[in-house]
């Protein structure tokens, strides 16, 4: 159109000096004047002058974001490409879901692994996804779409323009001290340690947290006495209360690391859920729920100064006389 021949002007000259901070500014005035066209041509600018040496991604990857986030559907879709969104503050799949539905998005997308973690994220927000386009996906997460009766309404992140918000869930319950016991001696159980690692690896490995499993013969209270605390308190948790805190860890980054999104930090529970209870998801999703549903948690603390970024949890599985203590931390 005529009217966007001075903006293309702007925006090639702008590429021409790779003057990133006016491509900002360019952005956010296409985002404000819902210039959708104008910011697809924008973010095509830069991710092509990205292959000539101008480190220009940071402008093609606002621009991406603001397109999954605020762009009509149509448009929203020509970013939901699988190698879009490396640097956004979280995946484009759960960006998109903010203020996108599958029913009418699905239309405009190919139904390769990003629409896939897409049904997932609008499932995460209550949208019931039709078994037809379920049976159509690519099966890259191998958990049920539908959230299972036992699983919490989960407290998912929002996006604005300033990034991700997903805060901590909280419990109103207040911590009681708790007699800690002798010591037991750890047992091995490499399969849990695995899992919880993998649930909070992005805290690990592109922050500054660390993580710890503790497993024992016992209860909830022996695991936290193993982990050598010298005083601690603890709050009981319903079963759905634990996994929200543990979706939380799963999807967020930690202090530094990028989201990786509710799709995937569910899949991380499944994973943590499947090694405590010593079976498959797979092999029966009935026998799975009634294991889940045993597990007896807690959560804790050893008296320490809170922090924005941590998880202090204990398990119990009755039926095998197993417990397990799990902790992670992170710092800005």
């Amino acid at each position: 159109m005529s009217t966007d021949l001075q903006p293309d002007d702007e925006l090639d000259a702008a590429v021409h000096r790779a003057d990133l901070d006016e491509l900002i500014r360019l952005i956010d005035r296409r985002t404000a004047t819902r210039d959708w066209s104008g910011l697809s041509r924008t973010r095509r600018s830069c991710t092509a002058a990205v292959d000539t040496g101008r480190q220009l991604w940071p402008a093609a990857t606002l621009a991406e974001y603001r397109l999954a986030l605020w762009a009509p559907d149509e448009w929203c879709a020509t970013v939901m490409e699988e190698e879009a969104g490396r640097f956004t503050p979280g995946p484009l799949s759960e960006v998109a879901a903010v203020h996108h539905t599958w029913e009418n998005l699905a239309p405009h997308l190919t139904f390769g692994p990003l629409a896939t973690y897409f049904a997932h994220e609008r499932s995460l927000r209550g949208e019931l996804i039709p078994t037809s386009a379920q049976d159509a996906l690519v099966p890259v997460i191998d958990i049920p779409i539908d959230i299972q009766p036992w699983e919490p309404t989960y407290t998912i992140a929002t996006y604005d323009d300033d990034g991700a918000h997903h805060d901590r869930p909280t419990v109103s319950t207040p911590m009681s001290d708790i007699e800690l016991t002798t010591s037991l001696e750890p047992l091995d159980d490499p399969e849990t340690t695995f899992a919880f690692a993998q649930m909070v690896e992005t805290w690990t490995e592109k922050s500054n947290g660390r993580s710890e499993v503790t497993c024992v013969e016992g209860s909830a209270v022996d695991a936290i006495s193993a982990t050598g605390a010298r005083r601690a308190r603890s709050r009981a948790l319903s079963t759905t209360d634990a996994l929200d805190l543990l979706l939380w860890a799963g999807s967020t980054g930690g202090a530094h690391g990028r989201r990786r999104g509710a799709a995937t930090g569910r899949f991380s529970v499944w994973w943590l859920l499947s090694a405590l209870v010593d079976c498959e998801w797979t092999s029966g999703l009935s026998q799975f729920s009634r294991e889940v549903e045993q597990l007896r948690w807690v959560e804790w603390d050893a008296w320490e100064p809170a922090t924005g970024w941590e998880l202090r949890l204990a398990v119990e599985h009755p039926d095998s006389g197993v417990a397990w203590s799990f902790t992670a931390s992170d710092v800005d």
